[in-house]
């Protein structure tokens, strides 16, 4: 079963958290953080499943998706959890007026890659991305 999350839902939200990262208490304030977008997929009452990311809004006025993470336990790959996950996803941003979508994976990452492919993501016609982290200090 695939669920979005919101504020309401985050008990189901720090349960993927505690699944996927092995820590919590950010999930609230995250689920309340604008544009927050956010799905969990349950066998019963395990958590095999989540992705989350934002609905961006641009200055023109239109918007798009951002895909941040998407991961799926490994027990429960190869079922089609990882793309009825994204199809959510991508079908909330529709609905939320996006019409576009970004996320990044690695180079070596085939199995997401083949999923994002299979689903018509292309890469960026502007050539490789490089990604830049930035530690910001208080």
């Amino acid at each position: 079963m695939i669920d979005r999350v919101g504020a309401d839902d985050s008990g189901l939200f720090e349960r993927a958290v505690r699944t996927f990262n092995g820590s919590v208490g950010g999930g609230l304030a995250y689920l309340r953080s604008p544009g927050a977008v956010a799905f969990v997929a349950s066998d019963g009452a395990e958590v095999v499943g989540w992705c989350w990311g934002y609905h961006l809004i641009r200055p023109d006025r239109s918007s798009m998706l951002y895909l941040h993470h998407l991961e799926v336990r490994q027990s429960h790959r190869k079922r089609g959890v990882g793309r009825a996950l994204l199809e959510a996803f991508m079908r909330a941003g529709k609905c939320a007026g996006a019409t576009k979508m970004f996320l990044t994976t690695g180079q070596a990452n085939g199995p997401a890659r083949a999923l994002y492919e299979s689903m018509g993501g292309g890469l960026a016609e502007q050539g490789p991305t490089v990604n830049y982290w930035f530690r910001l200090h208080p």
